[in-house]
Formats: structure tokens, C-alpha cells, sequence
């Protein structure tokens, strides 16, 4: 046995004191470049971010016999892409996330020399209102806080703007991340209306709407 002041320690405390258990750790952020330009995203490189996180530019996306969705042709991303008031976009190096060569490690990360590692966008009226929309991080890199830096990234150039009324469309599984980054329900208790293109149908219901809490502005 081993004394420490007045307290006893038996060989087991003693192995659980040198060998005390370990907590879950995020694993920590890669190195990564964060870019707000425009001419930084390449639209093919953004289609194959949205297919390998099976994610769609479209609300209403046709879903695939193996159960992906279909993917969004490259002209459409790059007009969309055109019209959009906010572009993040994270660029990480290839071997982070699918291995390579040692001596691309030598080279130095850029939007050209890195690969799309995540993404996101808001459309604004640039002076009142902003809506943020497909936020996505490649699977091998997700649970690193590179989501919450596009959030971050996107929110800080809106407000900068003095854009304070913030929306998130988000589906059922995307609230948790959204709330945990500061948004919540809509105070006014709006409910978001989808146009069904159906002729004289009422429009449905559909969809969750998040807005951003911001602190109280003092005048």
C-alpha cells in the first residue's frame, strides 16, 4: 500500500490514479482553410461535396433506388452560387481525408491545392433579412467544430452587414447542431409554408425554421 497525507491507497486506487479514465474528446480540428470568396468554389467540387454528404441544393430532392439523392447538376450550383449573398467555404488537404502522398503534405494548403472539405451559404435582401442554407462538412471530418466555424464565418459577415433577422431551414436531424450554435424557435411562432405547385391547392406546411437569438443591441 501507498500513503498520500492521510489517505490510503490501495493497488487499485493506486492504478486508477496513474491511469485516471479517459473522458470522450472531440478529435481536434485539422489543419484547414477557411475562404469567403466566391471564385474559391469550383462548382464541380461542390457537387461532389453535396454527393458524398448525400446532401441536395434541393428541398424536395428525388431520392435514388440505393437511397441517395440525385444530384444537382453543376449549372445549377454555379447560378446558384452567383445569387448567394454569403459563401464559406473550408479547404482542407486531400490526405486528411483520403490519404496520399508524403510530399503533398509538403505543399502549401490553398484553394487549389486543398479539397473542399465543407460548406455553406446564406441568401440575403443584403439590408433586413438572411436565410442560411446547406450547411455540410465531409463524413470523415464531421464532429470537428467545422460546421460551427462556417455558422460562425457566415453569421459574423451578415450581422456585419447589420443583418440581425437569421433563418435556418433544417430538417428534423439538423435542429440539434443549429440550437447548439445559438439558434432556437421562432419567437413569433411563424410556421413555414412550402408552395406546392398545384394550382389553386393550399400550400402545406413544411420544414422547421430556426432563428438565430441575437444579444440585445443597445441603441
Amino acid at each position: 500500500m501507498a500513503f498520500i497525507g492521510s489517505q490510503t491507497l490501495t493497488p487499485a486506487k493506486i492504478l486508477n490514479t496513474q491511469n485516471p479514465p479517459l473522458r470522450h474528446r472531440r478529435p481536434p480540428t485539422p489543419p484547414i482553410l477557411i475562404s469567403t470568396k466566391l471564385s474559391d468554389v469550383n462548382p464541380v467540387q461542390l457537387q461532389d461535396l453535396c454527393n458524398a454528404c448525400n446532401h441536395s441544393f434541393h428541398r424536395f430532392p428525388d431520392i435514388l433506388p440505393d437511397g441517395r439523392v440525385e444530384p444537382v447538376a453543376v449549372d445549377k450550383l454555379r447560378l446558384a452560387l452567383a445569387h448567394s449573398s454569403v459563401v464559406v467555404s473550408v479547404f482542407a488537404k486531400p490526405e486528411l481525408v483520403t490519404g496520399g502522398e508524403w510530399y503533398r503534405r509538403m505543399i502549401p494548403l490553398t484553394p487549389g491545392s486543398g479539397r473542399l472539405a465543407g460548406f455553406g451559404r446564406a441568401v440575403s435582401d443584403s439590408a433586413l433579412t438572411a436565410s442560411i442554407y446547406d450547411v455540410m462538412v465531409l463524413p470523415p471530418l464531421q464532429g470537428r467544430g467545422i460546421g460551427r466555424m462556417i455558422l460562425q464565418r457566415t453569421i459574423r459577415l451578415l450581422t456585419g452587414k447589420g443583418i440581425y433577422d437569421i433563418a435556418a431551414l433544417c430538417s428534423d436531424q439538423e435542429m440539434s447542431f443549429f440550437k447548439a450554435c445559438g439558434f432556437g424557435d421562432d419567437m413569433l411562432g411563424s410556421t413555414t409554408m412550402m408552395y406546392t405547385r398545384s394550382g389553386n391547392d393550399l400550400v402545406v406546411s413544411a420544414g422547421r425554421k430556426l432563428l438565430l437569438v441575437p444579444s440585445i443591441r443597445k441603441p
